[in-house]
């Protein structure tokens, strides 16, 4: 007896299940992020390295990301690619915490960035392709609601998680502990390989900029792309400008929480527990506000709160009141995730997603490139919170960029 092949909404309802639970495994690896640079710094590691391990992601970015793009765009389905890239970068948690137990002291620094290094690699795969994914399994109404139960799916196994850590790090002794967690965390990575793996998508056929040869004319088929949208064009400037703002202080926050506020282990946790624990809130919060007054409000809104962070802390480095600041951060970084997916989504032609988002990308490499090591840099010069100020600073011109509508 054959069964009876399934309907689109039911395939859409699997995926959008497929999607929630790739989410769990995403989330359990991703508890060690925030910890990997302050590994480093007690370690010993030097601003520079610090930063380093920031900007390694944006250097290969800029130079492969619409290299990978057309890759992607002349596959036929890239669910694949997506799953298998995932799966490498988690790996490379597993590998920090091999190395870590492993490998005498010293070498442990210049290990775990080479570890980064080459996670590049699939990372950006991995950033092309995650939109690119997202979009096809939401549909253009469905981004916001796919994303927010995503992410606060996310968010809520991340408060789990870093709860336990935080509450278990403090009893094995340094490097240990870290070696432990980074190789636990990274079991993740199976759940989120295994269900992701399994959403289902149409094999697309690949548009024609896929059949490009020469150098020059895949140039002149990007130009001529670009000029054919202007919306795209204006809002990833603008985009650019404010992800260079963040990337300032990515390095910068956790070396602020170390050495200037004299952070513990469990402390720096909780600071990442509440911001994410917040960001459930605003998973829900935004949506809500996006069907009642429109996107537009929603991007101005959390651009100009996002000012609030690094200035807050450069002003009052205290963990109490960073705790405070990390919940109004977290509310507003939960609209950001949303508003800036959505947005991009709606200025890029569906034929040819792999691409514009591959554009999109480089230009967020670029800036996390150059905006993580100006900022150890220069608060080398202007101290770690002058640093923070310049952040809040770009940030604002970031938001004032927006108050002007993108040309369609």
């Amino acid at each position: 007896m054959t069964s009876l092949p399934e309907n689109p909404l039911q395939i859409q309802k699997r995926n959008f299940r497929y999607v929630q639970i790739d989410a769990i495994g995403v989330s359990i690896a991703n508890v060690a992020a925030p910890f990997l640079p302050v590994f480093l710094a007690r370690l010993g590691a030097s601003n520079f390295q610090v930063g380093l391990l920031s900007s390694m992601p944006g250097l290969t970015g800029l130079v492969l990301a619409l290299l990978v793009g057309r890759f992607l765009q002349t596959r036929r389905n890239i669910v694949p690619w997506f799953s298998l890239s995932r799966l490498m970068v988690i790996s490379c948690y597993a590998l920090t915490g091999v190395i870590t137990l492993t490998l005498p002291g010293e070498f442990a620094i210049p290990s775990t960035l080479a570890i980064w290094a080459f996670a590049t690699l699939p990372q950006t795969a991995l950033a092309v392709a995650f939109s690119v994914v997202m979009n096809a399994v939401a549909g253009p109404e469905g981004r916001y609601e796919l994303l927010s139960r995503r992410w606060a799916i996310f968010g809520l196994t991340s408060v789990v998680f870093t709860f336990a850590v935080t509450r278990v790090i403090g009893l094995v002794a340094f490097p240990l502990n870290y070696g432990l967690m980074f190789l636990g965390l990274s079991l993740g990575g199976l759940v989120s390989f295994y269900f992701s793996s399994r959403i289902s998508l149409p094999d697309q056929a690949p548009p024609p900029l896929a059949a490009g040869i020469s150098a020059w004319a895949t140039l002149k088929d990007y130009l001529a792309l670009m000029r054919s949208a202007p919306a795209f064009v204006s809002f990833s400037t603008k985009r650019f400008v404010y992800f260079s703002a963040l990337a300032l202080s990515a390095p910068i926050m956790p070396l602020f929480f170390v050495r200037r506020v004299g952070a513990t282990d469990g402390q720096i946790g909780t600071i990442s527990m509440i911001m994410t624990s917040v960001m459930l809130v605003g998973y829900f919060f935004w949506p809500w506000v996006s069907r009642k007054w429109g996107g537009r409000i929603v991007l101005l809104a959390t651009t100009l709160g996002m000012v609030l962070y690094p200035a807050l802390t450069a002003s009052a480095p205290i963990i109490e009141w960073i705790y405070v600041f990390a919940a109004v951060a977290g509310l507003f970084q939960a609209g950001l995730d949303l508003v800036f997916f959505d947005e991009l989504m709606k200025t890029v032609p569906p034929e040819y997603s792999a691409t514009f988002v591959s554009l999109a990308q480089s230009m967020q490499y670029l800036s996390t490139i150059a905006a993580p090591m100006l900022g150890t840099f220069l608060a080398d010069y202007i101290g770690l919170g002058g640093a923070l100020w310049l952040s809040a600073g770009l940030r604002l011109i970031g938001f004032l960029l927006f108050l002007r509508p993108d040309k369609r």
